[in-house]
């Protein structure tokens, strides 16, 4: 009987100690074989104005992010823009924010505060730029804007840097040839409608909303940027991220008369900081590249986020955590 039990209890304890072992290579195997902790906890995206491209493009990519990241809870930030977005981002406001790549390479060419930490995730899609007049203007090109009230953005935006730098491409000045109001998309359709602006810019992906919003209830007109081109490029370094660029005829069909309209480009970045966790960062950039079409469907400009470029998020070099994404999809 004792004996029978010694047995029993030799095989109790040996099937304890085989699933103690079983257990133990299991958690090896999670450890060495790629299984890091999860992405947790609440981030911060610092996007732009309710009615801009980039706010959209933050409200869509949440809820891409709630499936792929569940344990994420991303916040979004309205902002001003660009410049404000790296701002909040240093400050520890935001964890994420999306800005072009000039207002980025402005940031650290002007030295400011945590500008070394910038890291990029990828390369979204590009802005247009975008002068918006109503249909019976005279305004026919930049330099038509002398003596007018002209929209330019906000003080923290990367449209108004955008601006300044066409402005000064036309042979105008920027404070004494035109009539800045520097207010934001969510405000410039309705001063345009009610005669309170004679035109605006805007920089964003194609189409934005409010634009469109507004050809449809007022008659308007996309005067052609291409001829500042020679212009704006002899500014020497700052300008190096813009492009030579065209609206095609169906960004605006009830704004462009079925007429492509020749404008400039900057690309957008997906920017963090060097402190931002890599695991967090390559979950993040995987979600961003993984969703191109879901959200493409509904911002059309996310149609250009592609895995093939998103890598080139010159001035800044990759964050460590999208550098592991983007290795790990080579073939």
């Amino acid at each position: 009987m004792v004996t029978a039990l010694s047995r029993t209890g030799r095989r109790v304890f040996q099937a304890a100690v085989a699933a103690l072992v079983a257990l133990g290579l299991a958690l090896w195997w999670l450890l060495t074989m790629g299984g890091e902790p999860a992405p947790h906890g609440s981030l911060t995206l610092a996007t732009g104005v309710p009615t801009g491209v980039y706010a959209r493009y933050g409200e869509l990519l949440k809820q891409d992010l709630a499936h792929d990241l569940p344990d994420v809870d991303l916040r979004l930030a309205r902002t001003e823009g660009s410049i404000d977005n790296l701002r909040q981002l240093v400050s520890g406001r935001a964890d994420f924010a999306i800005a072009t790549a000039d207002a980025v390479a402005t940031y650290e060419v002007r030295g400011e505060p945590g500008a070394d930490r910038l890291r990029a995730c990828a390369r979204l899609y590009d802005d247009y730029m975008q002068l918006v007049v109503p249909k019976k203007s005279a305004v026919r090109s930049t330099k038509d804007l002398r003596g007018l009230r002209v929209g330019v953005g906000t003080d923290d935006s990367g449209v108004q840097l955008v601006t300044r730098r066409l402005v000064e491409a036309a042979g105008l000045d920027f404070h004494e040839d035109i009539r800045p109001v520097r207010v934001g998309i969510d405000q410039m359709p309705k001063l345009l409608e009610q005669h309170k602006l004679d035109a605006f810019f805007w920089s964003g992906g194609l189409p934005t909303t409010a634009v469109q919003r507004l050809a449809q209830r007022f008659p308007v007109r996309l005067v052609q940027l291409g001829d500042l081109s020679p212009a704006l490029h002899r500014q020497g370094e700052r300008t190096r991220y813009y492009r030579a660029a065209v609206l095609p005829a169906d960004a605006y069909p009830l704004a462009q008369d079925g007429q492509a309209v020749k404008t400039i480009a900057v690309a957008n970045l997906l920017v963090t900081t060097d402190r931002e966790d890599p695991v967090t960062a390559q979950g993040i950039t995987r979600t961003v590249i993984g969703s191109r079409d879901s959200i493409g469907r509904q911002v059309h400009a996310a149609q250009k986020v592609d895995l093939r470029t998103a890598v080139f998020t010159d001035p800044l070099e990759l964050h460590e955590g999208a550098r592991r994404y983007y290795l790990s999809q080579k073939p």
